[in-house]
């Protein structure tokens, strides 16, 4: 018996020059309202003057493997999901903020209409059998989605060939999105 799915994205920071279609790619495929995002880019620079170096990278929900979100959600709309996709039900959600006190990535924002909303790994559009949106345009092809737990998936090929990391792993979160070097 083959292991359950788990989704999971690597971002090549090589490859980033943070033109952000991932992220219009994303306000449009999942109709998130103006002024808010699911997706981000990050400028970081590292180093003294003049020895700089600027990492770009496209960044979102993490889909941890142990998210702190969902075990602070009163209400249980907050939730693991298909292929371990956090994910957050709005008719269940209050609004507390709970689960956005407790995500250390700042992965998750309240919708106008009052229910917390984040990255889903566009999951209608993987059980279709298509990619994420911000994947499909990211025109450097700097972000790979698909099942870790797959060894000849891309994703896993890429953690197995190239020295990667994740974004707090003193966090424990175990994040399931990853950033080659």
């Amino acid at each position: 018996m083959s292991p359950a799915r788990r989704y999971g994205m690597v971002v090549d920071t090589r490859r980033c020059v943070g033109c952000s279609a991932c992220v219009l790619a994303c306000m449009s495929e999942n109709d998130v309202p103006e002024g808010y995002c699911r997706d981000w880019i990050v400028h970081e620079i590292r180093g003294v003057f003049p020895n700089l170096r600027q990492e770009i990278r496209s960044e979102r929900c993490m889909h941890c493997s142990n998210p702190p979100c969902v075990d602070v959600c009163p209400t249980g709309a907050s939730l693991v999901g298909e292929g371990g996709v956090v994910l957050v039900e709005a008719d269940r959600c209050t609004g507390c903020k709970a689960c956005i006190a407790a995500c250390p990535y700042d992965a998750r924002y309240v919708h106008p209409s009052g229910h917390v909303d984040k990255c889903t790994f566009c999951l209608h559009r993987v059980k279709r059998g298509e990619l994420p949106a911000c994947v499909t345009v990211c025109p450097t092809r700097a972000l790979t989605f698909g099942d870790l737990a797959d060894p000849d998936a891309e994703v896993s090929q890429l953690l197995r060939t190239r020295k990667s990391k994740v974004l707090l792993p003193e966090a424990g979160t175990e994040p399931n999105v990853f950033f080659l070097e």
